[in-house]
């Protein structure tokens, strides 16, 4: 038995998960291991998603670590305001999760080389920017144990978007009339930018909204993914189940046939034997 075949059941392509989790779950009882059976039989399958970032995990941790480590510093600089340093830092969470994505979709490529092309990194790299922003899946996707993708749900620093002004750009102020007093003209000043400020702050708000939307509806389309692997999972052990005592009633009427053919054999022998004394007993009368 491996070292370790959770781990290997986590990194294998999910098509197999069920048939390989099973089989541990057989080895487990059979030797005597109800608890461990018990526990085996519990793991849930994991989506594709899910599969890409487990494998990342198990076969890299320590990339995922300075994810984390990435993570934590975005977290307290954002708890001191260090605007700087949370733009740096934002920057660095883009470009690490990239790069773990591509080598996520590389371990995929060269673990299931049918799944080239048809990986759904979209949902890999949502869980990825999730666990920079959250701690607890970070954690879960530490675990390597992941069933499901994760999404980012609008908590700790998020990249400001690029933003573009709605309305026109307002014409620069006309030059102040002669004798106008710097005062007056400060304040106009002040009044655009406030004005600016106002616009781009309606056009961040609807920004964030967009971007909560779209993550609830990931989550909810991930939950769903999850939902049909479970009804999958459950279909295909009542189908083994139902197979099972398909053949326990085909061994069972086999034996009733074999019975039913010696008793056949019997009663005929039975009938002969009938015959054979009403014949014996019919030439005793007749020597009378």
């Amino acid at each position: 038995m491996p070292a370790d075949p959770v781990a290997d059941l986590y990194t294998a392509p999910p098509e197999g998960f069920v048939a390989a989790r099973d089989e541990l779950v057989a080895e487990a009882r059979a030797a005597g291991q109800k608890e461990r059976a018990k526990h085996l039989g519990k793991l849930r399958k994991p989506t594709v998603a899910a599969w890409v970032v487990n494998l990342l995990a198990i076969r890299r941790p320590e990339l995922v670590d300075q994810l984390v480590e990435l993570s934590a510093a975005m977290r307290e600089a954002q708890r001191e305001l260090k605007g700087d340093a949370l733009r740096e830092l934002s920057k660095q969470r883009r470009e690490a999760v990239n790069a773990l994505v591509k080598e996520a979709v590389s371990l995929a490529a060269k673990a299931d080389p049918g799944s080239r092309g048809k990986l759904p990194v979209a949902e890999v790299e949502a869980t990825l920017t999730a666990a920079v922003s959250d701690a607890e899946v970070a954690e879960q996707v530490r675990s390597g144990r992941l069933v499901k993708a994760a999404s980012y749900a609008g908590f700790g620093e998020v990249p400001r978007p690029k933003l573009r002004l709605v309305t026109d750009e307002p014409p620069p102020p006309a030059e102040a009339p002669a004798g106008e007093d710097t005062a007056g003209r400060r304040r106009a000043a002040e009044a655009e930018r406030a004005a600016r400020r106002r616009a781009i702050e309606r056009e961040l708000a609807t920004a964030r909204t967009a971007e909560k939307k779209a993550a609830t509806d990931l989550d909810k389309a991930a939950k769903a993914e999850a939902d049909g692997e479970a009804a999958v999972e459950e279909a295909e052990a009542a189908l083994r189940e139902a197979e099972r005592r398909r053949a326990d009633a085909d061994a069972a009427l086999a034996r009733l046939r074999a019975e039913r053919k010696a008793a056949d054999r019997a009663a005929a022998a039975a009938r002969r034997r009938v015959g054979e004394v009403e014949a014996a007993l019919e030439d005793l009368d007749a020597e009378r």
